[in-house]
């Protein structure tokens, strides 16, 4: 039987003897591997907004209407949904890497009978496969990295995850025009297809090269295989702060709980539960999504009517989108997550009202070529996304929770921004149709909604390590006073001393 979690060795080189620095550029190279997942993520969320609006497309899968349309693009987050669930098991059960590349392999299967499917049922039983493996890998990754990352760098890490989700977005909408200009009605099967080939390299790599999480490692009682991670990444002194408190805080949790789903939605836990899936329903639901799946309905509702004007500019999304997911790598950990959530979402807002008045503009006048201006308002709504909420929301759901409920707590934020993705996916089209411009008025509310959320019940973490939450939230104190524990005044610190052993494996 084949044994899926990491049982190998982690040991030092035989030789080495002098204490090793902080070696950031393993942590920048592990990111930008296991983002791999990320750009499956990207690709896969802006790959079918011109294939469903194709009329070639469309002339093959026959859908019945606007509804099945839909369906085709928001079944997967279902998919999505189901995937990011798994996380809770499986990334406490298996090891985080090696999620991931059970999430690759499931995927592979989708996007082979996404791009071989000739009706309508098939590619949408492939979308819901394939969207399992987005799903896993989409919290999965900054799951990861999340627990590889210094604390000071945590933002700039998930930026990076963020600026390689985007470039998948940008090879997307740009294959996509491509592949477009060919006779064939066929074209659209080769940018579904194409993405098999990083999710088997991603698969690959994290079962075979990259670590264990350190903190995953400490929860299977490694503790000198956890050091000896945390040393390669952030050298020997940080390592030996890192694991005591690690190993302290893991100590703690596992005399006071153990971390169940019910846990999740009961006090002290709940809040950072709430916070943690209201945050990433937020990134969703005002209106990420309805723009990225349907830019070219968007256009065309905007007065651009030729197809290839409007695929173009689709295409100009994805460039805004890459340029400035490069913002938050050098400057998110400047400010607090707060702050940028919050400049994000007032941006987001003028974006919005401004592709209301531009889609009312151009039901009174149809051929004014002041319509192109529509052009500008996706454009600049990702612009305050992608340094805002693209990173912010991520990195806050991830860090929020102690190390026991981590992956409980991620697989259930990440599956709150799958059903929100859903619901915005499945209802967009029909709400357009119905009231047209008027589905941006409710985005701009949703705006307006998110701000208070944030300014009033978000708990500012920026610079705290994933060890401090715990204390921060007062989860720590909590769960010591109903477990007869003695509590310290500083800041409800519980001190537990445990003997470590060693890996059985070493």
């Amino acid at each position: 039987m084949i044994n899926i979690k990491q049982t190998t060795p982690i040991r030092r080189v035989a030789g080495e003897t002098s204490r090793r620095p902080a070696n950031l550029r393993y942590v920048y190279l592990l990111t930008a591997f296991v983002s791999i997942g990320a750009l499956l993520f990207g690709y896969d969320q802006g790959v079918m907004g011109v294939i469903v609006a194709d009329a070639r497309w469309i002339s093959l899968m026959k859908p019945a209407n606007s509804w099945v349309t839909g369906a085709v693009v928001s079944l997967y987050d279902i998919g999505c949904l189901i995937g990011a669930m798994s996380i809770g098991v499986l990334a406490d059960r298996c090891g985080r890497e090696r999620t991931l590349s059970i999430a690759c392999a499931v995927f592979v299967v989708g996007a082979v009978l996404q791009a071989a499917s000739y009706n309508i049922t098939a590619i949408t039983i492939g979308r819901v496969i394939l969207g399992y493996g987005v799903g896993t890998c989409a919290g999965g990754v900054p799951l990861y990295v999340s627990e590889i990352a210094p604390a000071k760098l945590r933002g700039r890490i998930i930026g990076i995850e963020q600026m390689i989700l985007c470039f998948g977005e940008l090879v997307a909408f740009w294959l996509n025009y491509g592949f477009n200009f060919l006779e064939t009605p066929d074209w659209w099967r080769i940018p579904l297809a194409i993405q098999v080939i990083p999710a088997v390299v991603l698969a690959i790599g994290c079962w075979l090269w990259v670590p264990p999480s350190p903190r995953w490692l400490v929860q299977q009682d490694r503790h000198s295989c956890a050091r000896e991670v945390l040393a390669r990444l952030h050298g020997d002194e940080a390592a030996d702060l890192q694991m005591a408190e690690i190993a302290e805080e893991v100590a703690f949790e596992r005399a006071v709980t153990t971390a169940t789903w019910g846990d999740m939605f009961k006090t002290p836990v709940l809040r950072v539960t709430l916070l943690a899936m209201g945050v990433q329903s937020f990134q969703q639901i005002t209106g990420t999504n309805s723009i990225l799946y349907y830019t070219p309905s968007l256009f065309e509702r905007g007065g651009i009517s030729d197809p290839k004007t409007a695929n173009l500019a689709t295409g100009g999304v994805g460039v805004v989108l890459f340029v400035f997911a490069w913002f938050p790598i050098f400057f998110f950990d400047r400010l607090g997550r707060k702050t940028w959530l919050q400049i994000g979402v007032v941006g987001m807002c003028c974006a919005m009202i401004g592709i209301t008045v531009l889609q009312w503009h151009a039901e009174g006048h149809p051929n004014d070529n002041g319509n192109y201006a529509i052009v500008a308002f996706p454009y600049l709504f990702y612009v305050f996304f992608n340094i805002s909420w693209g990173v912010g929301s991520w990195t806050y759901a991830t860090e929020i929770f102690p190390v026991m409920y981590r992956a409980k707590g991620n697989a259930l934020s990440t599956a709150s921004l799958w059903l929100s993705c859903y619901v915005v996916a499945q209802a967009s089209p029909p709400i357009a149709s119905a009231i047209g411009w008027g589905l941006y008025i409710i985005y701009s509310c949703i705006c307006v909604v998110a701000f208070i959320f944030v300014r009033y019940a978000m708990v500012e973490t920026r610079g705290k390590t994933l060890e401090e939450m715990s204390a921060l939230f007062g989860i720590e104190s909590t769960l010591a006073r109903r477990s007869g524990m003695e509590v310290d005044g500083k800041a409800g610190v519980v001190h537990i001393e445990e003997t470590t052993r060693d890996d059985q494996a070493t």
